[in-house]
């Protein structure tokens, strides 16, 4: 059997840790093979493996037949492989083809061609249906946009094996199956490609055949048509998943958090939050669903401190909150799980125990007269890195050292443990395993049956449906109805998500 791409027995290991431990992987010419795996499984290891950027131990790669040894990423460019990673590498201020073309500028009597950059990158774009503006800035389009910029970085080097390393954690649902249909016209012409996820529903869209880690071990390699998501996750876990949240109704108390006519702006002097309302009380989950961009971001940004209100009220504990500093907000209540984990989430240079204690630190037991007691907080990072199971050599790694889902399960450890009154959890399981997200999310539903309030942002509308007492639909920075989700659809809240129109209004206003 010919493959395009064959590691045999490779095995990768980091101080205190074997990443990869003799795994093999078979990408047939022409399909989207799935890598799946927990957070931490070594996914992305052998990847960085594959692309050059890290040199095995132990095991051998064949590509197109022939055995190679990629000890830099340029080696790898050259054999055809291109990866578009899961945190982009692109230029702000650039536009999109000088991004392209950085590191292989084409040069026209000494100088840069641009102009003839600019067109082949358009034919690119056109003949994969990426719809890109050559020209556009990088700091002017989304991030689906960006990301279709890094795919076409990868083709215009010349890839024809591409990897996608968590392609859909940051984007909308239609952005996502945007990208599904890019990848099967990639596929279509030629290329090949390796797909690592961990979300079940795309491999059974998209991929044609799918491998298995777990814990750095290969578990093996299925044929997508003769499996379905129970069995993929069994085999990823290493257990049985629960898909549907276990949880009784609500019993919502006394409000907790309440915004009155909230107005904020973005950088531009725009109103991106525009008069909005919205009612949390103890004792439930409210989830926010909206299209990306609808002023999510800035809300949350508000109602932490972080952004500045033009005008309107938020109340917590019926106390006025709209103009304390981040700590004062969190001083009188409030727990956040940020949606960018490393901008407002940690400090990837500080150990996960350092980490761990970013909102007590300066609090007893942690500090006294300004001095950091070090014992405690490492005891207490280590009780929750056991609860919470954050997969890590030790409470004293450096936080950039984790995988995207164990820093995501470290913060979440951090402002859960605190319990406090009100919690916004946005994006909470965002780049986590289908074992982690059922964690998560009974963690969310063990804070309201303690009667804390919870507010849920999120782009995945069946966390939405499934954690949510009550949904919320923001939409151009209002909030423009309320709906039960035990009386409403997938397709209903698209279509509201749009700005479309709908006249009862479920849940209490």
């Amino acid at each position: 059997m010919d493959y395009v791409i064959e590691m045999r027995n490779i095995r990768k290991e980091f101080p205190g840790i074997v990443a990869n431990d003799n795994i093999t992987l078979q990408v047939k010419k022409g399909e989207i093979h799935a890598l799946l795996g927990e957070n931490g499984a070594g996914k992305s290891t052998l990847m960085n493996v594959l692309f050059g950027l890290y040199q095995p131990e132990e095991g051998e790669i064949f590509v197109k037949g022939k055995k190679v040894t990629a000890n830099d990423p340029n080696v790898a460019n050259d054999l055809g492989i291109g990866m578009v990673h899961q945190h982009f590498m692109l230029v702000e201020k650039f536009t999109v083809t000088e991004n392209i073309i950085l590191g292989k500028e084409p040069t026209r009597g000494g100088r840069v061609d641009i102009k003839s950059a600019a067109n082949e990158i358009k034919k690119l774009s056109d003949q994969y249906g990426l719809s890109v503006d050559p020209h556009a800035k990088i700091e002017d389009i989304s991030v689906g946009m960006q990301q279709r910029v890094e795919i076409l970085k990868t083709l215009y080097r010349g890839a024809d094996i591409l990897i996608f390393d968590e392609p859909t954690a940051v984007l909308t649902p239609q952005e996502i199956s945007e990208l599904m249909q890019i990848m099967k016209k990639l596929v279509r012409e030629g290329k090949s490609i390796i797909l690592i996820t961990h979300k079940l529903k795309e491999i059974m869209q998209v991929c044609d055949r799918c491998t298995v880690i777990r814990r750095g071990k290969g578990i093996g390699t299925v044929n997508v048509a003769d499996t379905d998501p129970d069995k993929l996750a069994a085999m990823m876990v290493g257990r049985e998943v629960n898909f549907k949240v276990a949880k009784t109704d609500s019993v919502p108390k006394e409000t907790v958090l309440e915004i009155k006519d909230l107005v904020v702006e973005d950088a531009r002097k725009v109103n991106v939050v525009n008069g909005l309302n919205l009612e949390v009380k103890a004792g439930e989950i409210v989830g926010i669903a909206g299209v990306d961009g609808n002023g999510q971001t800035e809300l949350l940004e508000a109602i932490t401190g972080l952004a500045k209100v033009s005008s309107g009220k938020i109340m917590l504990n019926g106390r006025d909150i709209t103009k304390l500093s981040p700590r004062k907000v969190t001083e009188s209540g409030l727990g956040h799980i940020p949606q960018d984990r490393h901008k407002h989430g940690l400090v990837l240079n500080f150990t996960i125990g350092e980490n761990m204690a970013l909102q007590t630190y300066y609090q007893s037991p942690y500090s006294k007269a300004g001095i950091l007691n070090y014992k405690t907080i490492y005891e207490k990072a280590k009780s929750l890195i056991q609860e919470f199971d954050v997969r890590t050599p030790s409470e004293f790694t450096p936080a950039r050292a984790l995988s995207g889902g164990n820093q995501q399960k470290a913060i979440i450890a951090r402002e859960v443990d605190r319990s406090p009154d009100f919690l916004i959890a946005a994006q909470p399981t965002r780049g986590l395993d289908v074992g982690a997200i059922e964690f998560i999310h009974s963690k969310l539903i063990q804070e309201r049956d303690k009667g804390k309030a919870v507010l849920l942002v999120s782009f995945e509308l069946d966390e939405i449906m499934n954690v949510s007492d009550r949904i919320a639909v923001i939409y151009e920075g209002k909030i423009v109805s309320i709906v039960n989700p035990k009386e409403t659809n997938e397709q209903e809240l698209g279509l509201l998500m749009a700005g479309g129109k709908k006249e009862k209004v479920g849940g209490f206003q």
